[in-house]
């Protein structure tokens, strides 16, 4: 192939000037991207050679070099893994966002097409290395090509890329990074040394570096010619928990998240018995930007045997645990898993149920014993995790201990068991209340006798509350009970005399509620006198079975169709407004007035607001 010049796919250049001027605010980045990508290399190279071991040519121990030469300003990182072919180099080094994998495994014929989402996509990590350089050179051979077939890549990141034929004994690749000014640091062993001990401690494979020592003559460090190991070259989770250090874990949570904040938490295990698996797992301090996109991948990464198979192995987390980061290395599981048998094996089951049941533990930990950090987790990832509560019955009792809310007593962090410890004397119900917004439920009508009496009322206001709610009845014996539907029934909390009086008031009242009935009955269900209302005149509720009213507005917020239920209008007998309406003229006009208010005061919006306008501006202009 003689020399060519091809131009980069249009998303390459704006994504090299955005990885060049402010993708990564720490240069150093660049080597641990380039030397993770090596590493990926020899993952394929190793399961490629599950079935044609003489891809491993003569060189059957796989390994990354990392080199510079002061004189000629480069830093090459070198593997022996499956190296790339003269297409692959033009295609995946020129496209955006395509390390190979997909058409590496997209290649694979007839059963194992399953396997085709095997190996993680290293996306733009490639482009790092324009951060410092200001041209990169690529020579590579694939596995399994003749030596006359190498080819040589070659770009200084502008529009363009020269492509050529190199002969090529070794197979493997070779990034040359030339140094743009400026950029000298990183020209000495010291300094790349400290980079990869800091970001690639944790690769399986050895990384090699050129070992150096002391010429007293030269009154410098000199090259001995021979090539030493500068990682530990084990990784971290196969290594005991008493032999790594909170700052290893810490580093290598920051290495497989790309997190520059430490994690909030973290659990290293070794699990025996059916399933033999290790498991490090992190809870991450901060959610990440796409954290309600249900339909992205989770954070762990699965091994076998030490060997890297795929990143973001949902199957081994459920999704309410997506914000989950971490490794999982099975001895049990085949080297040529699928995706297919992940999603149906028994000792995939296995292993899902123990993690989830190792993060469900550590966050009880955390909230047990560091409740100031479980109340940032849970400003982080708690609306999250409350959809375990619908998809997960399993652990259903343990998740319901974890949630937290705002309630009448306390601006946030009130737990069922919380609450239940404050329970009155008599109180046989955990009450609560679902609302657009914390201050709409706070402030609502429906509260007044709970807060007259004293009782707690817990504050709902996620919008996966609602959901969350159809599949939680009870806690710890005590029923969940909605201050907004049907009748307030306080039990033994009322006395005889309240209710003897609410009788005689709604029984005398009653010439007013037909009037009431018949004015709204286009509007309400039903209207009755009220058990729960102060100091408001009136106040909108559901009947028991009915889809409350917040749940309804989110159903239409989201283009769907809300089942169809008028709401019950309660009103207040004592207060001065519901009074006037016996001997009010304007009785219609008062009627659908105290309706509006009381829908607005509920959070819900008026469908004729003109109308409510020109009523309540008749009534103050008649004074």
């Amino acid at each position: 192939m003689d020399k060519q010049t091809l131009s980069f796919q249009a998303e390459v250049k704006q994504i090299l000037h955005l990885v060049t001027h402010s993708l990564y605010s720490n240069k150093e980045i660049f080597l641990r991207e380039l030397i993770s990508n090596a590493s990926d290399a020899c993952d394929k190279l190793r399961f490629e050679a599950l079935d044609d071991a003489a891809l491993f040519e003569d060189a059957p121990n796989l390994e990354v070099r990392v080199a510079f030469d002061a004189a000629a300003r480069t830093v090459t990182i070198s593997d022996n893994g499956i190296g790339l072919s003269a297409d692959e180099a033009v295609a995946h080094l020129g496209t955006i966002a395509k390390s190979g994998t997909r058409d590496f495994l997209a290649a694979l014929e007839g059963e194992k097409k399953k396997d085709a989402n095997l190996i993680g996509q290293f996306g733009v990590g490639f482009y790092s290395g324009f951060i410092v350089a200001d041209r990169i050179t690529v020579e590579s051979r694939r596995a399994g090509l003749p030596a006359g077939q190498g080819v040589r890549w070659s770009s200084e990141g502008t529009g363009e890329f020269d492509v050529e034929a190199i002969t090529r004994a070794a197979r493997g690749t070779d990034v040359i990074l030339h140094l743009r000014e400026g950029e000298e640091e990183f020209l000495s062993a010291w300094k790349l040394k400290s980079i990869i001990s800091r970001y690639s401690d944790h690769i399986s494979l050895p990384i090699l570096m050129k070992k150096q020592q002391w010429d007293e003559e030269k009154k410098e460090q000199v090259d001995t010619g021979e090539w030493e190991t500068v990682n530990k070259a084990a990784a971290l989770w196969t290594r005991s928990k008493s032999d790594v250090t909170d700052a290893e874990y810490q580093d290598f949570y920051k290495q497989i998240s790309y997190d520059s904040d430490a994690p909030l938490a973290y659990t290293h295990n070794r699990v025996e018995g059916r399933s033999e698996y290790t498991q490090l797992l992190y809870v991450p301090a901060k959610a990440p930007f796409d954290l309600w996109n249900r339909d992205k991948r989770g954070g762990v990464k699965l091994y076998v045997k030490r060997v890297f198979i795929m990143d973001d192995a949902e199957a081994l987390m459920p999704v309410y645990l997506r914000f989950v980061k971490g490794v999982i290395d099975s001895a049990d599981l085949p080297l040529n898993v699928s995706r297919e048998l992940l999603q149906e094996s028994r000792d995939v089951k296995a292993i899902r149920e123990g993690s989830t049941k190792r993060v469900l533990a550590m966050l009880e930990d955390v909230a047990e014993n560091q409740k100031d950090k479980y109340a940032e987790f849970w400003r982080q990832f708690g609306s999250v995790l409350k959809e375990g509560v619908g998809e997960d019955f399993s652990n259903q009792e343990r998740l319901a201990r974890l949630l937290r809310f705002a309630s009448t007593h306390a601006d946030e962090g009130v737990s069922f068991a919380d609450y239940v410890g404050r329970m009155k004397e008599g109180q046989e119900a955990i009450y609560y209340i679902t609302a657009d917004t914390l201050a709409a439920a706070r402030h609502s009508p429906q509260l007044e006798i709970f807060r007259k009496k004293g009782l707690e009322v817990l504050l709902l206001a996620d919008r996966v509350d609602e959901w969350m709610l159809s599949h939680l009845y009870e806690f710890d014996g005590k029923p969940l009970q909605s201050v907004a539907k049907g009748g307030v029934d306080l039990g033994k909390l009322q006395d005889d005399d309240e209710k003897k009086q609410a009788e005689a008031t709604a029984e005398a009242f009653k010439p007013v509620l037909e009037r009431l009935k018949e004015a709204l009955k286009d509007r309400a269900k039903d209207v009755r006198t009220s058990t729960r209302l102060v100091d408001s005149p009136a106040c909108i509720v559901v009947d028991e079975g009915d889809v409350s009213s917040h749940l309804s507005r989110m159903l239409k917020q989201a283009g769907q169709t809300a089942p169809k239920a008028m709401p019950i209008l309660e009103v207040n007998a004592g207060h001065v407004l519901v009074k006037r309406l016996q001997s009010d003229e304007r009785f219609d006009d008062l009627a659908q007035v105290l309706f509006d208010q009381a829908l607005l005061a509920e959070g819900g919006q008026l469908e004729d607001p003109a109308a409510y306008v020109q009523r309540v501006n008749r009534m103050l202009a008649a004074g």
